[in-house]
């Protein structure tokens, strides 16, 4: 064959195994949003069914010989078609060793993770999770003891499955800079800051006008609805079957209403990532390789930079008052954007405050660091998040629930949490950027949020899939990843909304 018959038929497997991949994240859709109790186990045995179908897929001797033909040739392929097959090769270097007999038994082990995790952390007990947790660590160090190809220590080659070229010596440096602005800034704030009104944060509002409202967030961010799905689950995500199907969730409290704004604002940012990529890269199934930290770039981009700014607040404050009838009719815009930004130590990670979010991150990265390298067993793991919670945060944990068990990333995913700290800081200095080429906030004041996104598509979403991270943070500003955008807007930000000039 040539290396464009090559090419073609390529695409051709690629398509059927797209299929496979779509009907196990529907079915892990299902799981987490609206499958009953009892079905959960049915529904992780037939994902690991399929999955294994999946498996056979990806190994076909066919498959294989084509990719790595491709990558031998990839010197004759356009930009698009070269980086697919790099992906897929590197991709398919991490797994060639399996066994369908231990790929199955992994894709088990993971899809009975979830609901393991949460009924502990429904019944508040993280020995409900303990052996379930061991095994997929085990399993984590397993696939990689198999790969040719090995890093410095089993977390160093998770960090670098999420985030291309992470490595601890990199990560140890940059929650270092963290720590050393972030820490005394907080306390600066615990000690002298201005008191700011707070009452009004967990005033009850009915769930269908946080519905609403959330609807409406998800519109004025660009996202079409009618390639959209709207629905709830205990750990809000947001996942899509191509730019036609993007479907985003979120978690209703009645007494928390704030909760669900920022969430929403999150994962609409996901889902603008995923319908915004250029057609020709779903055409040519390079979709969706950006890294972690690229795409939390987004979300917390919108989450924080837009939705926390005074701007975007003086723009939502009419709304807000309109669908939440009574419950903000004795706030001020200025009351609520202070009260948004509050600077407080807390237990919650998706409820942290932009300023302290990160030391959050940093406790997950420092124990799955210790658990995946082995310097600590799984045992061990509720008190030491208890022991770093006191330290970096000055709080007591009451509970598994509250503690160690309130993500569920630990159900199946290690190296993801630092991706949400980058991507902070990916975001602080693409606004950088943005600025120089338009008065950002002067246009989401008046609620233009396409002026943004029109941006981000020409700027940011047209790279991010053939671009390593470093590749892609240069090509949109023109230098490395740069800690101090970050650290100064957090900053600046903080000590003029607490006076503390």
């Amino acid at each position: 064959m040539t290396t464009s018959e090559k090419l073609q038929k390529l695409n051709e497997l690629l398509e059927e195994q797209a299929v496979y991949q779509r009907c196990l994240g529907k079915l892990s859709f299902d799981m987490e949003c609206c499958a009953p109790k009892d079905g959960l186990e049915q529904a992780g045995d037939d994902m690991a069914i399929i999955g294994k179908q999946l498996y056979k897929l990806q190994h076909a001797p066919e498959y294989e010989q084509l990719v790595c033909e491709l990558y031998n040739d990839r010197a004759q392929l356009e930009l698009i078609d070269r980086k697919l097959v790099e992906h897929l090769y590197e991709a398919y270097q991490k797994v060639k060793n399996f066994t369908p007999d231990f790929a199955y038994q992994k894709d088990v082990a993971e899809s009975k993770a979830y609901s393991q995790w949460l009924a502990a952390k429904q019944a508040d007990d993280f020995s409900l999770f303990r052996d379930s947790l061991a095994s997929l660590i085990d399993f984590t160090r397993r696939s990689i003891d198999l790969r040719d190809e090995k890093k410095d220590s089993y977390y160093d080659s998770c960090l670098d499955d999420y985030e291309k070229d992470g490595n601890i010596a990199q990560l140890d440096s940059f929650f270092a800079a963290l720590r050393e602005r972030i820490v005394p800034l907080v306390e600066r704030i615990v000690k002298d800051g201005k008191p700011i009104r707070s009452d009004f944060l967990n005033r009850r509002c009915p769930i269908p006008q946080q519905e609403a409202f959330s609807r409406y967030l998800l519109e004025i961010e660009g996202l079409r609805s009618d390639a959209l799905v709207l629905m709830t689950t205990e750990h809000p995500f947001t996942t899509n079957f191509g730019p036609k199907d993007v479907r985003v969730t979120t978690h209703y409290y009645e007494d928390n209403f704030i909760s669900n704004i920022f969430t929403t604002l999150h994962e609409g940012g996901h889902a603008l990532f995923m319908q915004n990529e250029p057609a020709e890269f779903y055409a040519h199934h390079v979709n969706d390789w950006m890294s972690c930290a690229m795409h939390e770039c987004i979300s917390r981009f919108y989450e924080n930079l837009i939705g926390r700014s005074e701007a975007f607040i003086h723009f939502l404050y009419p709304k807000l008052l309109e669908l939440t009838g009574d419950t903000l009719q004795d706030v001020s815009e200025r009351e609520l954007y202070e009260a948004v930004n509050i600077a407080s130590p807390g237990l919650i990670r998706m409820d942290a405050d932009e300023l302290t979010y990160c030391l959050h991150i940093m406790i997950r990265y420092e124990l799955e660091k210790a658990f995946i390298n082995g310097d600590i067993s799984v045992d061990q793991i509720p008190a030491l998040w208890n022991q770093k919670y006191k330290e970096y945060l000055g709080v007591d944990v009451p509970s598994d629930a509250m503690g160690c068990l309130q993500d569920v990333h630990w159900a199946g995913s290690y190296g993801y949490f630092p991706s949400y700290a980058l991507g902070n800081a990916y975001g602080a200095q693409i606004l950088h950027t943005m600025q120089k080429d338009f008065d950002v906030y002067a246009a989401v004041r008046e609620g233009k949020l396409d002026k943004v996104l029109d941006w981000l598509k020409e700027k940011v979403f047209a790279y991010a899939s053939i671009m390593t991270p470093d590749e892609w943070i240069r090509q949109i500003t023109g230098e490395p990843l740069n800690v101090a955008y970050y650290l100064d807007y957090l900053e600046d930000k903080f000590t003029k909304l607490y006076q503390l000039d």
